[in-house]
């Protein structure tokens, strides 16, 4: 994976629905929760726009969660949590992987959000890379 690029994409070897069972599964492992899944798909649906399978998993893990919110000056780092994964399908039919790169996204941030951040941003590509290496 290319962590020099804000957003990175990865192709899954995986279908959607697969992709998602098995990130969810491998953050398990690493003592994340998963608040929610949202079916872009399907909420776009309702409102009458057709668009192929889109997933977003969000995955919170109270060890980073909790060092960003304990000081007041700091909850403004709110906005960054949970890390979110989106999952989806493209007009090649393959699914791809994509999260942002939260590290570089933080490193102007006072350094107890900062590490904190990176050490959740590792976690997360640690997670992906799990799922799309797997084969």
């Amino acid at each position: 994976m290319n962590k020099n690029r804000l957003i990175i994409e990865q192709l899954s070897p995986y279908d959607v629905a697969t992709t998602v069972e098995k990130l969810i599964e491998a953050a398990a492992k690493k003592d994340w929760q998963n608040p929610a899944v949202h079916n872009l798909q399907q909420s776009l649906a309702k409102s009458g726009k057709e668009v192929r399978p889109v997933q977003v998993v969000e995955i919170c893990k109270p060890e980073y969660s909790g060092k960003m919110l304990e000081k007041s000056d700091e909850r403004i780092a709110s906005v960054m949590m949970p890390c979110r994964i989106s999952v989806y399908e493209k007009a090649d039919g393959k699914t791809y992987v994509s999260l942002l790169n939260m590290e570089s996204m933080a490193a102007e941030m006072p350094a107890s959000i900062a590490d904190a951040v990176k050490g959740a941003s590792d976690e997360t590509f640690e997670i992906v890379k799990s799922v799309i290496e797997a084969n």
